[in-house]
């Protein structure tokens, strides 16, 4: 990659003193550099912002320019956009008294999407423990899904590496305020306890500022809400920008209702593609993705090909498994932005998983040109080429994503290589791989259910049994533990046991004909005694 690229990458993503570092080493190269000279400038500047107002407010404590300056600049240290960061923790999966309908019709909630449109079946596409098909980009809510009990999501990990499960509190909200907590010589920069805030929503220049000091920084959404609600009165109701903040702060307080009603407010004032964005969310988060559907398609009326919109509407379709939809809208994204590396990585995924290997490659080969360089990405192309019979760059691209692993994502490398070793037909290299992952990711169900199936060819009944109800233990979710651990116990004459691992099989994915034809069977057997 380019450093000056590079180093753009990371002045705009807020990393001045790696985007410092790099500009310095391309000056020493060449001390001519005006791009690099100039960038090295900038992100100085940004660096000693809240260093050289400090000092302005030692001379002068009033200096309302120093003041909202360094409120700014430690703002903009710590900021995090609202739109697509968005974690549901158990809190709000479970004890949410805004659900519509009990039952929902197909097609309508999130929370049990249904069969799907045009989307490979289950025992081809992995699904997550809520009935969604696993996605082809991690965003903040994929990983978790919705669990059906309050014992299920105590015990589905965050990580690999916590036994803490999902919850607001553990997720970003707490690292943010933990800006707040930075031990200063001379205490906190903003007593929020001493303050009039009916005397700063007067002034709405400095109120924007100590707002968003207040939500992003401090992480203090009540004081948020008092100054915005005070401020929104103070300029008589026809601020489009409060009533978003109002919007905002009931959102993170979980009052969606009141959150809709002040960003419908806003969007009559002020039509913007964020209050768009805001009101699909809280549509999202009241189980209403048709709404939400609307919502973005209204949003694309007055802003036409606006991607993020786009791929708004394509993440509720893949959610409620309408993958033909999903699809549609994910090359309309590249249609407008043919660098979006989403849309990319969903449309591989689903051509690797409805049986088109060669057409995912060209769209993995297309994010390493774009200068994506990651594990999971390696392993990806890896899968690829093993499945388009490419098998000299198999192996290559699972060296690279070993190579480039974290103890976070190894496990999933070392299985994929462990599939590869079955494909091959090298068993003793599989169950080394599957041991592997297991030592990197005790929690690995795949792992262990392959294993299982290992244990079972080589006769070992006990260990595969042992294997299978740790695998349907961790994911009962998944359909082939279940079936697995039906067939190791018909075979051994155990035919309870046989059935009741063939309905939960059944019950986690309807259509499987191997469950179907052995759960006819133990019915006829059944019927004879």
């Amino acid at each position: 990659m380019d450093p000056m690229f590079l180093a753009y990458s990371f002045f705009r993503r807020r990393k001045f003193e790696q985007c410092v570092d790099l500009c310095s080493q391309l000056l020493e190269k060449n001390p001519y550099d005006q791009a690099a000279w100039t960038l090295k400038t900038r992100a100085l500047t940004e660096q000693v912002y809240v260093d050289l107002c400090s000092q302005l407010l030692e001379k002068n404590p009033y200096d309302q320019a120093a003041w909202t300056l360094k409120t700014r600049a430690l703002t903009e240290q710590v900021y995090v956009d609202e739109v697509d960061v968005d974690e549901e923790g158990i809190a709000e999966m479970l004890m949410d008294d805004n659900a519509i309908a009990t039952v929902a019709r197909p097609g309508t909630s999130l929370k049990k999407p249904g069969t799907g449109v045009g989307a490979p079946s289950q025992g081809m596409r992995p699904m997550s423990q809520s009935g969604r098909p696993l996605s082809g980009f991690v965003r903040p809510g994929t990983q978790s899904g919705r669990p059906g009990t309050m014992e299920q999501a105590i015990r589905t990990p965050r990580t690999a590496h916590t036994a803490r499960p999902v919850t607001s509190a553990s997720g970003r909200y707490v690292r943010l305020g933990t800006a707040s907590m930075l031990s200063t010589p001379d205490g906190p920069f903003i007593n929020l306890a001493r303050l009039n805030f009916g005397k700063y929503a007067q002034r709405q220049n400095l109120a924007k500022a100590l707002f968003e000091y207040i939500f992003h920084h401090e992480n203090d959404v009540r004081n948020g809400l008092e100054l915005a609600s005070l401020a929104t009165e103070a300029c008589q109701f026809k601020d489009w920008w409060w009533k978003v903040q109002l919007g905002k702060c009931y959102y993170r307080l979980g009052l969606y209702r009141e959150a809709e009603r002040q960003l419908k407010s806003a969007l009559k004032q002020q039509e913007m593609v964020d209050i768009y964005l805001y009101l699909s969310k809280v549509y999202v988060r009241l189980d209403q993705p048709l709404t939400s559907v609307e919502i973005f398609k209204q949003g694309l009326e007055k802003f036409p090909g606006e991607v993020s919109l786009l791929t708004g509407i394509s993440r509720i379709h893949e959610g409620l498994n309408d993958m033909t939809s999903a699809v549609k809208f994910y090359k309309d994204v590249l249609h407008h932005d043919n660098m979006h590396v989403e849309a990319i990585a969903c449309i591989g995924t689903h051509h690797f998983y409805t049986d088109q290997p060669e057409v995912a490659l060209k769209f993995y080969r297309r994010l390493l040109q774009m200068g994506v360089y990651n594990t999971e990405l390696f392993n990806n192309l890896g899968l690829c080429c093993f499945y388009a019979q490419q098998y000299d760059m198999t192996l290559t691209c699972f060296e690279r994503a070993l190579g480039l692993s974290t103890d976070a994502n190894v496990a999933d490398v070392w299985y994929n290589v462990g599939h590869v070793a079955l494909g091959i037909g090298d068993t003793n290299l599989a169950y080394q791989c599957f041991r592997l992952a297991l030592s990197y990711n005790n929690d690995h169900c795949e792992a262990y259910n392959n294993l299982g199936i290992l244990e079972l060819r080589k006769g070992h009944m006990e260990q595969a049994r042992a294997f299978f109800q740790a695998a349907f233990t961790l994911a009962p979710h998944m359909f082939e533990p279940h079936y697995n651990f039906g067939v190791l116990s018909d075979r051994v004459g155990d035919l309870q046991s046989s059935y009741s691992a063939i309905q939960k099989s059944f019950e986690a994915f309807p259509d499987h004909s191997d469950s179907k034809d052995l759960l006819k069977q133990l019915r006829e057997h059944f019927s004879l005694l």
